[in-house]
């Protein structure tokens, strides 16, 4: 893949299914514009998929069930999403909200008029809800809470997500807030009486807490009422005709939420002040379900499951207690990531990213449409396994250039670190093979997919297993005769940027240099400037300081003697950047010869949604940086 071809990726998003009629969102970036463009397209089963919209940037497609009307998402250049209803045999949408800081998805009533929504409800005089008076002139914040600022928001305590209901066949629609509190709401989902709408929302309604609970909130308006009371969040709720809830969930105490698989729960469904329990109908250990809703089928649900470095969609019998990944069906998604899935009529449709696509729509009998263009030698993942110095079982992949080599090595360690390397398009591995690089990817312990023991095994133990998990499957690869042991570089994001600077300081013989990026490289700091530090440092390293600390690579940072580059974004609240700014300090007083890349605008994920300037110039910046150390 060549850095140009940034430009070919049409990615489909979300998916709308009634009938026959399905309808997904297909969002590419626009270089010219430094913007994303995207728009709803029909996908028939027998022919082409054809424009459904034609807005500057058109998403979260959802379909009336009356088959009648669509609903969907329209941001306006330079402006924020707005919902929309047009109807679905086509024609002109009109605007049903005009919101200062935009709507969230659309969720359709059981009556086909009546929509949900959620949407960042800003405190009056800030956010430009104040003629004249921008952001510099607003009063100062008064903040008395932990969780206070999101990566990706900014600040939340004073712009808290609502519960909204609009009439979108009125003449002039008129949303309606329905919860009005010092905590956040989301995943909103009608009862079938069309009476209640079924939420997500801190426990006890308390903004700090990182517990969760499904509550149910009058869509007439009212106070919200306890419904289920999870095990540790629970999230996604789906009212069942029989008077059930179905929804995600995991299970925790205190603070101890990382590294915790996602299972799926089932709960009665009481709306009278009698909060439930959930059975929990997957296994805790084996099987971690995505965030992606649940679609109860004719025979059982469907869900996504992150598996060995794939995303499966798997169906789970209705009846189901605690059963074990190995007895769940696959519906789809072998050696693929799902991103999204539907289902209607007893018809089944997802969205896939596979090693060669970086979105397709399909069904279980195959492809039905992919929207990106050709792309340049787009080379294959090669599963490769190893055995750490314990005798623990590595798995991970390898991706070779073409020609025979001997290429230079790019170790690629991910971000979570609870997530995972896998089978979904990667575009910066691509964009490394095609410039002449063999790329490893490692899913070390602490990584997600291969069991909760496995992700918690870095817990009190960063920079120990997972060090050997990734050192052992990189000489595996170096074991190949296209692998050149003497051009090796490190590199990774966030936990992969940590692990860089791990690695760096501990391991630099064995590296020509390092990319370090959004990293975390001191854990006591990290504790109060990150919008998840006041939980996750202490979560991942225990609450004494002198053990994060001797866990931080920036108080190893005199071991590090191999060039160096610190990247991070301004405005990342995730991995703050007093990180980058600390690490890169230090070499330099150390000598170390270090560069820092800082990203104006840009958040934690700027790799993956930064403006469409800024991912192309990223991509020059390290192919250059390897191209002076690795050739």
């Amino acid at each position: 893949m060549r850095l140009d071809d940034l430009a070919l990726l049409h990615v489909p998003g979300s998916i709308a299914l009634h009938d026959d009629l399905l309808l997904v969102d297909v969002a590419r970036p626009d270089l010219e514009a430094d913007a994303y463009r995207g728009s709803l397209w029909r996908v028939p089963q027998d022919g082409p998929p054809v424009p459904f919209t034609h807005g500057d940037l058109d998403t979260a497609p959802r379909v009336s069930p009356d088959g009648a009307w669509v609903a969907f998402l329209r941001a306006k250049e330079g402006g924020r999403p707005q919902l929309h209803v047009m109807p679905a045999h086509g024609g002109e949408p009109r605007p049903i909200t005009d919101l200062p800081l935009g709507a969230g998805a659309p969720v359709w009533a059981p009556d086909s008029r009546r929509i949900a929504f959620v949407a960042r409800a800003p405190e009056e005089g800030r956010y430009g809800t104040e003629e004249g008076v921008d952001a510099a002139a607003e009063a100062p914040r008064r903040i008395t809470g932990l969780s206070y600022r999101r990566d990706g928001v900014g600040f939340t305590f004073d712009r808290r997500s609502a519960l909204f209901v609009v009439n979108a066949l009125a003449d002039i629609p008129q949303p309606v807030r329905l919860t009005d509190g010092p905590y956040d709401v989301d995943t909103p989902a009608w009862t079938p009486d069309g009476e209640h709408l079924l939420v997500s929302a801190p426990r006890d309604l308390d903004g700090d807490s990182l517990h969760t609970d499904l509550y149910a909130v009058p869509a007439a308006g009212g106070a919200p009422v306890l419904v289920v009371r999870g095990e540790g969040r629970a999230s996604h709720p789906v009212a069942l005709p029989g008077g059930e809830v179905l929804y995600l969930g995991t299970a925790f105490s205190g603070i101890h939420s990382v590294a915790r698989n996602t299972g799926l729960y089932r709960a009665p469904l009481r709306t009278g002040g009698e909060p439930a329990a959930g059975t929990r109908m997957t296994e805790e250990e084996s099987v971690d379900c995505e965030a992606l809703e649940p679609v109860p089928v004719e025979d059982g649900v469907l869900v996504a499951v992150r598996t060995r470095g794939a995303t499966e969609l798997l169906l789970v019998p209705a009846t189901a207690e605690d059963m074990p990944l190995e007895k769940l069906g696959r519906v789809l998604g072998e050696r693929a990531a799902v991103s999204a899935f539907t289902a209607h009529g007893g018809r089944i449709v997802a969205v896939v990213s596979t090693p060669e696509c970086p979105g397709e729509v399909v069904t279980p009998e195959g492809r039905l449409a992919d929207f990106s263009g050709p792309l340049a030698g787009v080379r294959p993942l090669q599963e490769i396994t190893a055995v750490a110095p314990d005798g623990y079982p590595v798995h991970g992949w390898l991706v070779l250039p073409e020609g025979e080599g001997p290429h230079p090595v790019l170790l690629n360690v991910h971000g979570g670190p609870f997530y995972h390397h896998g089978w979904g398009f990667f575009d910066e591995t691509q964009v490394y093979a095609g410039a002449g690089y063999a790329v490893v990817l490692p899913n070390p312990r602490g990584s997600g997919g291969y069991g909760q023991a496995h992700g918690q095994a870095v817990i009190g133990a960063f920079g120990t297993v997972d060090v050997d998990d990734v050192l052992a499957l990189l000489d595996a690869a170096l074991e190949r005769p296209e692998c050149d042991a003497g051009r090796v570089g490190v590199m990774g994001g966030s936990y992969g940027g940590f692990m860089t600077s791990w690695l760096a300081a501990h391991h630099g013989e064995r590296f020509r240099a390092a990319w370090s990026e959004r990293a975390v490289n001191a854990w006591d700091s990290f504790a109060g400037s990150s919008d998840i530090g006041w939980f996750f440092a202490d979560a991942y390293c225990g609450p004494d300081l002198e053990v994060q600390r001797a866990m931080s690579p920036l108080y190893h940072a005199d071991k590090i003697d191999i060039p160096f580059a610190v990247v991070h974004s301004e405005e990342d609240w995730r991995c703050p950047v007093e990180q980058a700014q600390r690490m890169y300090v230090a070499l330099r007083r150390n000598g170390v010869p270090a560069e820092f890349l800082l990203f104006p605008g840009e958040g934690h994920e700027l790799t993956r949604s930064g403006r469409p300037r800024h991912r192309m110039q990223r991509f020059e910046a390290v192919l250059e940086w390897w191209s002076r150390h690795l050739s």
